[in-house]
């Protein structure tokens, strides 16, 4: 079993920058694919980034390339989206996700989800 918890969201001005945390319990951390995604109500959640167990490998969609980076520390148990430069077409509430299956971290059928955090961006 694993358990997420996310924080660092909040209310920013268009350009700037937030780092999200997701602090995991259980031991099995380390060795599963993380993700972030993102939900808009009354649109579907959106997958965002995700980071291979290792931190070798990274995904991320078109639109935050350049601008979020995702990363992790193991030895935390804790995974992080940094979002630089944000806009109003960010504004969302992020989740952070595991799975001991990588595919289903990419495709957004984890099994294990966070709770969420609001990020809101003003123009």
């Amino acid at each position: 079993q694993v358990q997420l918890e996310e924080s660092g969201g909040g209310s920013v001005q268009a350009g700037g920058s937030l780092r999200l945390s997701c602090a995991a319990s259980g031991r099995t951390f380390s060795s599963y694919t993380m993700g972030w995604f993102r939900q808009v109500p009354g649109k579907e959640r959106q997958f965002v980034a995700a980071i291979s167990w290792s931190g070798s490998n990274t995904y991320y969609i078109e639109s935050v390339k350049g601008r979020f980076t995702i990363s992790r520390d193991n030895a935390k148990n804790t995974a992080y989206l940094q979002m630089n430069g944000l806009k109003p077409e960010d504004t969302a509430v992020y989740y952070c996700a595991t799975d001991s299956r990588h595919d289903k971290v990419i495709t957004g059928t984890c099994d294990y989800w966070g709770q969420g955090t609001q990020v809101t961006v003003s123009s």
